[in-house]
């Protein structure tokens, strides 16, 4: 895979080195394990897989390059590069501009560009109708674009069953910017609707089974779904994408859920490849991959667990949800939300508020904390929560005694 190249400072000589040394013991990646980093009175187990995906090293590569060979240009971001304030606030204290929230609020108009500035779209991508108006500015976006490549193999798919008569419904956070970019590719081939989650999965399966009379469906799927979406005939066929950071087996779920619903109205008989399209291979492999290593994280016994990423970040709420279903779990932004050895601050992906903990660590020097990360957080970032934790047992390994294992 290629090796980009990105900040220093987001790089970790610790990470880095167990990274490898496993990537080379398992270059297939069919060892999900944890790696037990053994401090003595405490016990870290990482995630096999977490941090940047390809998709954020390449966005990050590209935005820093550009800013870099652009002195005195006026540059600018649709909106957040990825779901990391760190990462982004490097960003806009290089010159960088957003020019949206991630809400897809203005923050600046697009009549305040002209043909020589530069625009970059972030990882998530953006919509078609952005791209006609930056085009017609005179802005060239192709050579600035950061979109995933994992982003656009969705859309691609969308397209290709679109092109076989298939409409599509997308299985995302409707005001994420991934699912507004996706929602708008896949709605210039086909008709095209947006669910949330298997509840909205089970309401749509009630339309398509005429259970629920299709004159509220509009009503309910409000600003989801392509103008005049006609429930009875563009659900006869259709297949089932999703925002690359859901959680895959939420996206499989509703998938299946949706192929009994029309199993059930078409007949055990009837060959379902008319009526649905298998689209199982747009699932994201990094989003599978961090997912599924949790999975197998959780198999440890533990204390508690850690996961690091941005507020924002859709994949590493995802990760909270995981780990939170098998023991206490604090959603931080960096070592700097660790407050000490007897308070910590954490993340509710739910009511978005933070929340202070006392008593997190237990009172005995025998620990155990499970650790992942987002794909937008930095190495960087996940060694120095590890040391903010070692530095409270005064009898521990050094992280310096810890890396020559792995060296």
């Amino acid at each position: 895979m290629k090796q980009f190249s990105i900040p220093v400072r987001y790089r970790s000589p610790l990470i880095a080195a167990i990274k490898e040394k496993r990537k080379a013991s398992d270059k297939l990646k069919k060892d999900f394990s944890p790696t037990l980093l053994d401090f003595g009175p405490l016990q870290i187990y990482l995630a096999r897989h977490f941090g940047f995906c390809y998709g954020v090293e390449n966005a990050i590569e590209i935005a820093f390059q550009t800013i870099e060979q652009n002195p005195g240009k006026r540059i600018f971001l649709l909106s957040e590069m990825i779901h990391n304030p760190f990462v982004n606030d490097d960003l806009i204290a290089r010159g960088l501009q957003f020019m949206m929230d991630t809400k897809g609020n203005t923050l600046i108009p697009f009549d305040a560009l002209n043909a020589d500035d530069i625009v970059i779209i972030p990882a998530f991508g953006t919509t078609i109708a952005i791209e006609n108006t930056l085009k017609e500015i005179g802005i060239q976006i192709e050579k600035y674009n950061t979109t995933c490549p994992f982003v656009e193999k969705v859309w691609n798919r969308a397209e290709q069953i679109a092109a076989k008569g298939y409409s599509i419904v997308v299985h995302g956070k409707p005001s994420h910017e991934e699912t507004r970019a996706t929602f708008s590719h896949s709605n210039e081939h086909t008709p095209t609707v947006v669910i949330n989650d298997m509840d909205e999965a089970i309401v749509l399966g009630e339309f398509i089974s005429g259970e629920r009379p299709s004159a509220t469906f509009s009503a309910l799927f409000k600003g989801r779904c392509s103008e005049g979406f006609d429930i009875g005939k563009d659900l006869e066929r259709f297949g089932v994408v999703n925002q690359t950071t859901m959680l895959a087996t939420d996206t499989q779920a509703i998938a299946d859920y949706l192929k009994q619903i029309v199993i059930k109205k078409h007949g055990g008989n009837a060959q379902i490849g008319d009526y649905f399209a298998d689209t199982r291979d747009t699932l994201c492999y990094a989003t599978n991959d961090n997912q599924t290593a949790v999975k197998e994280l959780l198999e440890q016994q533990a204390d508690f667990a850690i996961v690091i990423g941005g507020r924002k970040s859709s994949n590493s709420s995802h990760l909270v949800e995981l780990c939170e279903h098998k023991l206490p779990t604090y959603f931080i932004q960096s070592e700097a939300d660790i407050l000490s050895k007897d308070e910590i601050k954490a993340y509710n992906w739910q009511t978005h508020e933070e929340h202070i903990t006392s008593g997190y660590l237990p009172k005995e020097n025998n620990t155990k904390v499970l650790i992942t990360s987002g794909a937008s957080c930095p190495d960087a970032i996940v060694e120095a929560v590890i040391a903010k934790l070692s530095s409270f047992y005064p009898a521990s390994r050094s992280i310096e005694s810890i890396k020559e294992n792995w060296s």
